[in-house]
């Protein structure tokens, strides 16, 4: 049976975490009306929504009544951030990005039009939001493993063996959520599972450990804006580009070798969505052909970053990252020379738009 919404409402008016609702922005990249939020209002109408809308500007963007939101469109992109506009991509979701640039707040939540809310085994509906939360207010383990996952879940601890010089954890960064129904595969294993569905409800949060990568997927993602937000650049992709649906990945792996380099966590896990469509696989391939060849030797070469010591803010790391790219990746091809350099001007565009003590408010409010 499912939940009355006004019941929902009600639970998380009452929860804890509902004080947030200042501090959180939700980011929504889209090329259609929003009436997916319909469903999503119980857990989100209290925050405020950033939508950045891809593809033609001209076009009305419909969001349900009752949520307060900001969106842009590629001509408030270029309004905002002028030539720097460069950085942020066109025609793919990788534009989300701009997003975070803005926000003001000290956590984002950003979902994709296409994540429905997913219930649990017993049929409740999952408030995702709320245990992004959870998961990035309570410390990650990235130093040693914890067999029982998050020892800060209710109901775990530490394990015996466990260093007790360990167990005050450090700051969480990322809170990496995951879906059900249509699993984030790329375009080759699509084809060769067009049916398979991912039913699996694992209740699990784990800490990445140090010195570890992984796929990130950016369509159920949340992160402390403050801790990492310089690094959550999702690249060059979509029009006048080579190469596409790599851009969270791209980010995933700056942010990880970056958490590291300064001792922040990252977690992956719970919460779960309802990821309702499969894109085109036929589509995808042609996206993804590049980087799947690519992919062989940019994996390597995160895994032998080393970031100077003098590397001690976020956006030091990244700059240091963009050069490397540039002296180790350009050679495989001239896009990493062009991307290197949209990282370095994502950072300028990052930090003109963000001094310490600013404000910044633009673009069409609801």
């Amino acid at each position: 049976m499912n939940e009355p919404a006004t019941a929902i409402e009600a639970a998380v008016a009452a929860s804890p975490l509902h004080q947030l609702k200042d501090e959180l922005d939700i980011v929504i990249p889209t090329i259609r009306n929003l009436d997916f939020l319909e469903m999503w209002r119980p857990f989100l109408q209290p925050y405020h929504l950033i939508i950045v809308q891809d593809g033609d500007p001209s076009k009305t963007i419909k969001v349900p009544n009752g949520f307060d939101y900001e969106l842009y469109n590629r001509n408030d992109i270029k309004r905002i951030l002028g030539p720097k506009a460069s950085c942020i991509s066109f025609k793919d979701s990788a534009c989300r990005c701009f997003g975070y640039m803005v926000s003001k707040k000290k956590y984002i939540f950003t979902i994709d039009d296409d994540c429905f809310v997913a219930k649990d085994p017993s049929g409740k509906a999952i408030n995702a939001l709320e245990q992004h939360i959870k998961n990035l207010l309570s410390p990650s383990t990235p130093f040693f493993f914890n067999t029982l996952y998050d020892p800060f879940a209710e109901g775990a601890d530490f394990v015996r063996g466990y260093p007790f010089s360990l167990r005050e954890g450090v700051s969480t960064a990322v809170s990496h959520g995951l879906w059900l129904n249509i699993p984030d595969y790329d375009a080759p294993t699509q084809l060769v599972k067009p049916l398979e569905r991912n039913t699996r409800f694992v209740d699990a949060v784990l800490t990445i450990p140090k010195g570890t990568l992984f796929p990130m997927c950016g369509m159920n993602l949340a992160f402390d804006r403050q801790l990492i937000g310089p690094a959550m650049y999702f690249g060059l992709m979509g029009e006048g580009q080579p190469i596409g649906r790599y851009d969270d990945m791209w980010a995933g792996w700056c942010i990880k070798v970056i958490c590291d380099h300064l001792g922040l966590g990252v977690k992956t896990g719970l919460p779960y969505i309802y990821h309702s469509k499969a894109s085109n696989p036929f589509v995808n391939l042609r996206k993804e052909y590049k980087g799947i060849y690519w992919q062989e030797d940019i994996i390597p070469f995160f895994q032998q970053v080393v970031l100077p010591k003098d590397c001690t803010t976020v956006q030091k790391c990244y700059i240091e990252l963009a050069k490397q790219v540039k002296e180790k990746l350009g050679k495989i091809d001239p896009y990493f020379d062009k991307l290197a350099d949209a990282m370095v001007t994502w950072i300028q565009a990052w930090d003109g738009l963000n001094p310490t003590s600013a404000s910044f408010s633009n673009g069409k409010t609801g």
